[in-house]
């Protein structure tokens, strides 16, 4: 799957409209970055007549010098206010935006189907979320202040030195195309450079994440070397990536210079002329040449930040792309609450994950409210797709999925997830203790509560014995735990929860025997009376399902209870005695 682009246009439009809450601030900005700019023009003004009160030999007008050096003095203080006002101001809208951006990316993230997470490397969405809104941050919201001054600047002191000399000011503006054009040059050189070192960023983002996330795994089968030849491979891509881009972006600030070096001398040269000739004093021919040194210094800025802009901006459409993306269907018109207590039914139900591999073809099921359904079969026939569907973690290709007679594309889908309680058997722990862990989505729950829970789901003993029981702090995904506690500790997260559908998929599968007879009472207790769907490839476990869906290749091919499926002799008796061979 891949991210829908943006033009161009509407990245700019996309940006402005994050800025537009802060208005206020924005136009406080403008009004400082004004006033610096005017301070900045009229102090080469005093400086120029200060020089001409001091020329003259033998008469040097201390009085008038004095008082010109106050005023100057006076005019760089303002001025170094102004810009500082300015920067905050800047600040205040890129920090606030950044965070808003944030803020939308993860809010965004959350609300996609499970699909489009599963279709991307999650790196890169991390490195979406984290490098390209810094890039942005840093290419285009700080660079605001400086495009803005700096034209501001070029304009404003062009039109200070036709005040002064006509045809020297000509030279000067003469100049300005070359420059227009070193950067124009640079930019289109450096904006697809820029574009691919954000996506090589994301692969390598990825690849890092890939790593140390399956650290283990990578180690067990020898795959380290190969592991390190790939990121080796990416990185050399990324160096290549950046030197190119970096060389262009790198001589933005040498070419410009170059240009504003000949410009600063041709007025310098005819300046000179000028003065010599009486027309000019030698005070404005010093005001002029501080004037053509301030009128090209933008020229450097601009150009750099043009360099910035193309990267921010090839950024922009990452960041935006993803934010384009279209949620669950329920996130924008579901509005009714899904109603516990009602009757499940799939209808004509047809999905795939690829349209040109069908998986599940015209599935028809009923469920009635507090009935245990077991699904079993081969690895790959359907199963777990089905919860999918259900939570809709991804939605039907065709038909309809009802919960009390109510469609679920019409339910909200925070409203359908929270009747369901799930055990699934990849595991998943949060950064925390392990009472926050079996706390994880309730609130206001107490101390004797999470310790009930976990009595319940027999994980008490293996708690207490750890170093800090219930406060004991888990690492990433539970890396202190075994597997079979990480299982426990979900366990117990749905004995407190005690929802009122439940979803067992493959729930004790790395549990030992002993324990998981226990933990099975315990859940033969919470699914009494509650809708359950449990999805198994040991059978011995299933024994006491009201329905048993036998499903091979999208299918249900047989179905029945435990026992009168055994009795039918079908591939239900074949799977049931196979375990028992192998065993």
């Amino acid at each position: 799957m891949k991210n829908k682009t943006v033009k161009s246009d509407g990245v700019i439009k996309r940006i402005i409209s994050l800025v537009f809450p802060y208005r206020i601030h924005l136009i406080f900005s403008l009004v400082f970055a004004a006033a610096y700019v005017a301070l900045s023009l009229f102090a080469p003004i005093i400086s120029g007549r200060a020089v001409d009160a001091m020329v003259k030999k033998d008469d040097v007008d201390f009085n008038t010098v004095l008082s010109l050096v106050l005023i100057y003095s006076a005019v760089v203080i303002g001025a170094s206010v102004c810009q500082w006002l300015m920067t905050h101001l800047t600040n205040i809208i890129t920090y606030k935006t950044v965070l808003k951006l944030r803020k939308d990316l993860f809010y965004k993230i959350t609300d996609l189907p499970v699909g489009y997470i599963d279709s991307h490397a999650h790196g890169d969405i991390i490195s979406r979320v984290i490098n390209d809104v810094e890039q942005l941050s840093d290419g285009l919201l700080m660079g605001f202040s400086q495009l803005f001054t700096g034209l501001l600047t070029i304009f404003a002191t062009i039109g200070f030195m036709f005040s002064i000399n006509i045809p020297i000011a000509l030279v000067v503006v003469l100049f300005t195309p070359l420059s227009l054009f070193v950067a124009s040059f640079i930019a289109k050189n450096t904006y697809s450079m820029f574009k691919k070192q954000s996506e090589i960023r994301g692969d390598m983002t990825s690849l890092i994440e890939e790593s140390v996330g399956g650290a283990k795994t990578v180690n067990v089968f020898g795959m380290k070397d190969e592991m390190e030849k790939k990121i080796a491979t990416t990185g050399e891509e990324l160096r290549k990536c950046g030197v190119r881009a970096l060389f262009f972006s790198s001589i933005t600030n040498p070419a410009t210079r170059f240009v504003n070096n000949a410009v600063y001398a041709a007025v310098g040269i005819l300046g000179a002329f000028y003065a010599i000739e009486g027309a000019v004093s030698v005070g404005q021919l010093s005001s002029f040449l501080m004037y053509a040194n301030q009128y090209t210094k933008p020229f450097n800025e601009i150009s750099g930040v043009i360099a910035e802009f193309v990267g921010a901006k090839a950024s922009a459409e990452r960041i935006f792309a993803v934010l384009n993306e279209k949620p669950t269907e329920s996130d924008i018109s579901g509005e009714k609450t899904a109603q516990v207590g009602g009757e499940i039914e799939f209808s004509s139900v047809s999905f795939s994950y690829a349209p040109e591999k069908p998986l599940i073809e015209n599935f028809d099921l009923a469920v009635p409210y507090g009935k245990m359904i077991a699904i079993v079969g081969p690895t790959g026939c359907g199963k777990t797709t089905l919860i999918n569907l259900l939570l809709r973690f991804y939605d039907v290709r065709s038909g309809e999925i009802r919960l009390g007679g109510v469609p679920v594309k019409e339910l909200d889908v925070d409203s359908l997830r929270s009747g369901f309680g799930m055990v699934l058997q990849e595991t998943w722990l949060k950064n925390g203790t392990v009472a926050e862990n079996i706390a994880y989505g309730r609130k206001n729950v107490s101390r004797e509560q999470i310790v009930a829970a976990a009595v319940r789901a027999h994980a008490d003993t293996f708690i207490s014995s750890l170093e800090n029981g219930y406060d004991t702090l888990i690492n990433e995904d539970g890396d202190n735990l075994s597997q079979g506690q990480k299982q426990m500790l979900c366990i117990s997260r749905v004995m407190l929860a005690l929802p009122p559908m439940l979803i067992l998929d493959e729930a004790t599968s790395s549990i030992d025997t002993m324990t998981e007879l226990r933990i099975r009472k315990a859940f033969d207790e919470m699914t009494e009376g509650r809708t359950s769907f449990v999805v198994a490839h040991r059978l011995s476990t299933i024994t006491k399902a009201d329905l048993v869906l036998v499903m091979k290749d999208g299918k249900i091919i047989e179905r029945g209870t435990h026992k009168q499926l055994l009795e039918a002799g079908g591939f239900y008796r074949q799977l049931y005695e196979s375990q028992f061979e192998t065993e």
